[in-house]
C-alpha cells in the first residue's frame, strides 16, 4: 500500500493492519508466565481478524518477532504507568491519539470522573468497538471515540465531543510519528501545545535519526526479506513492508521541540527501557530494537 495525503484503511489494510500486529504483540504478552502487564482484550481482536481471513504473516517462534513483542510489551508498560501517574496528579482528562486497538480505557484503573478520547481512522475505531461489544466488555470509565484522520481537523472534533482545552489533559502518542509526515508531525504538536493548559502531561514514542535514515531502511529490508522467505517456507502470507506506509524523511527533535515551548521533559532510549524490564534484546538481535526514544513533558 502506497501512502497518500487522502488515504484511508481498514483494520486488515495498510496502517490498520499494523494494530493487528501489535495486538497480536500484546496476546503474547499476556499469555507470558510473567506479563508485565495483561490485555484480556487482544484476545478478542485477533479471534475476530481470524474469523475475518485475517492470517498473521509473522512466526510467532522466530527469534525477531520474540524481540519486537518484548519491545511493545516494555512500551505499552511504560505508556500504562504514565497514565496512571497523570491520575495520581489529578489529570482526568486523557487523549490517545492514534488509538488503533489500545483498549487502556478498558482495562487501567482511572481516577474518579476520568474521561478518555481516542482519536483514530473511523473503520478501525468501529472495529473495536463491534469486537467489544459483542464480548459486553464495558469501559471501566467515561469514554468517547472521535472518528477522524489526523491529519484533518481533529481539534475541532475533539472540542466537538466534549474536550475542554482549559483543564490539564493527559496525552499520548505512542505507535504514531512515523505515519505522519514532517509537516503533519509538526502540525501535531502545535496542536497539543495549543490545547494543553498548564500541568498537561505528553508521553511520545519518538524515533531517532536512525529510524528515517536511508541507511536504517536498508537494514530493515534486509531483515524484512529473510522474514518473507521464512513465511514462505511456512505457508504463511507474505510479510508486509511496514515501512511503505511511513513518511521516512528528516524532522524535528521531539525532546527538543517540547523544551523549546516550555515543557519539563525528561527521556529513556529503547535499550533502556527494555533494561529496566529485564527484557534486552539479545546480541544478535540487538539491531532490531528500534531506534525510539520515550519522551514524557509536562507543560509548566
Amino acid at each position: 500500500m502506497s501512502r497518500t495525503d487522502d488515504d484511508s484503511w481498514d483494520i486488515t489494510e495498510g496502517v490498520g493492519a499494523t494494530a493487528l500486529s501489535v495486538a497480536r504483540a500484546r496476546v503474547n504478552e499476556t499469555d507470558a508466565e510473567c506479563p508485565l502487564y495483561t490485555d484480556p482484550f487482544a484476545h478478542f481482536f485477533i479471534d475476530a481478524a481470524v474469523e475475518a481471513g485475517w492470517t498473521s504473516p509473522f512466526l510467532d517462534d522466530a527469534g525477531a518477532t520474540q524481540m519486537m513483542s518484548a519491545y511493545i510489551a516494555c512500551r505499552t508498560k511504560q505508556i500504562d504507568d504514565f497514565f496512571t501517574a497523570a491520575g495520581a496528579n489529578g489529570l482526568d482528562q486523557v487523549v490517545i491519539l492514534g488509538a488503533g486497538l489500545d483498549t487502556r480505557a478498558w482495562r487501567l484503573r482511572w481516577i474518579s470522573g476520568t474521561v478518555v478520547y481516542e482519536l483514530d481512522q473511523p473503520k478501525v475505531l468501529e472495529f473495536k468497538q463491534r469486537v467489544l461489544t459483542a464480548h459486553a466488555a464495558r469501559p471501566a470509565t467515561d469514554y468517547v471515540a472521535v472518528p477522524i484522520d489526523l491529519r484533518r481537523d481533529w481539534p475541532k472534533a475533539l472540542q466537538e465531543a466534549g474536550f475542554d482545552p482549559s483543564r490539564p489533559t493527559a496525552w499520548s502518542a505512542e505507535g504514531l510519528l512515523p505515519y505522519l509526515s514532517a509537516a503533519d508531525q509538526d502540525k501535531l504538536f502545535e496542536n497539543i501545545d495549543r490545547l494543553s493548559a498548564v500541568g498537561s502531561r505528553l508521553d511520545v514514542e519518538a524515533f531517532g535519526p536512525d529510524f528515517y535514515s536511508a541507511e536504517g531502511l536498508a537494514r530493515r529490508r534486509e531483515r524484512i526479506e529473510r522474514a518473507r522467505e521464512a513465511a514462505r517456507a511456512a505457508g504463511r502470507p507474505e510479510v508486509p513492508d511496514p515501512s511503505r506506509l511511513w513518511y521516512l524523511e528528516p524532522r524535528a527533535d521531539v525532546a527538543q521541540w517540547l523544551s523549546e515551548r516550555g515543557w519539563e521533559v525528561s527521556t529513556i532510549t529503547a535499550p533502556d527501557l527494555m533494561a529496566s524490564h529485564q527484557r534486552q534484546a539479545p546480541d544478535e538481535f540487538a539491531e532490531l530494537v528500534p531506534d525510539t526514544t520515550f519522551v514524557e513533558a509536562q507543560k509548566t
